[in-house]
């Protein structure tokens, strides 16, 4: 049985998760609520980028969280997330995938799901509605950046298991969310499991490339780059890995 405080709905088709749980949020809706959906007319990702999927073929959800945490620290409350989506992942298929910051699941080095958050000001005080999309069967295969679980792991998994088992883990990780103490911890776990540390990278920004060495995560769930001995932290942006013996 589901532990924790998770109230799912279930949509056959919808316009947007997230934007379902952002009204509802501000009509004053608990934290807990889940909102799934088999299609999303107008789903998207980070950037405002469009979610494509195939009805029934995809994890689509957005949870409503109500964490004591101020907009600077909204990149660990992804990371809780995907930490969480990791090891439902993991559970289910015995396949872990890479976390790519800042807020990617791969395998193989190709993108099976990803999350977005968005901190919302409503009457019952600050909401994060946390959007999820994981490709459980069915991409495209044409898309080379791109793949599904069952392709990858040769596991098939329902949208709903993955639901149910994301959860779960993030019931464990719930309470770390209200205090530095928590964040602390939910930093540490992200910093050992980021396959983006360590690497050679390339931050992508309107003003140009910034080839790097991606080295931390700070205190805000930022990156920590070096450029030519010369550290600086990025708050936003997309990142592309480069092979790890460098380029």
């Amino acid at each position: 049985m589901l532990t924790g405080p998770w109230r799912i709905e279930t949509f056959e088709v919808i316009d947007s998760t997230n934007a379902y749980v952002v009204a509802r949020a501000r009509e004053g809706a608990l934290e807990g609520l889940v909102v799934r959906a088999d299609s999303q007319l107008a789903g998207k990702g980070r950037l405002d980028r469009i979610w494509q999927d195939q009805p029934g073929s995809a994890m689509l959800t957005s949870i409503l969280l109500r964490p004591a945490v101020d907009e600077r620290h909204l990149q660990l409350v992804v990371a809780a997330v995907a930490l969480s989506v990791r090891e439902a992942v993991g559970h289910a298929t015995g396949v872990l995938p890479d976390l790519k910051w800042p807020n990617d699941l791969q395998i193989d080095g190709k993108k099976v799901g990803g999350i977005l958050a968005e901190l919302v000001t409503t009457s019952s005080g600050p909401a994060v509605i946390i959007g999820i999309g994981v490709n459980c069967s069915d991409h495209p295969s044409d898309v080379l950046t791109a793949t599904d679980l069952l392709r990858a792991t040769h596991v098939a998994v329902t949208p709903a298991e993955l639901l149910e088992a994301t959860l779960e883990a993030l019931s464990q990780r719930r309470t770390l969310l209200d205090t530095p103490s928590g964040l602390t911890v939910v930093r540490s776990e992200y910093v050992s499991t980021l396959d983006t540390i360590g690497r050679r990278v390339v931050v992508q920004r309107p003003d140009g490339d910034v080839h790097a060495d991606a080295i931390d995560i700070d205190e805000t769930g930022a990156l920590v780059i070096d450029v030519a001995g010369v550290r600086s932290v990025v708050h936003v942006g997309d990142i592309v890995h480069l092979r790890l013996e460098g380029a």
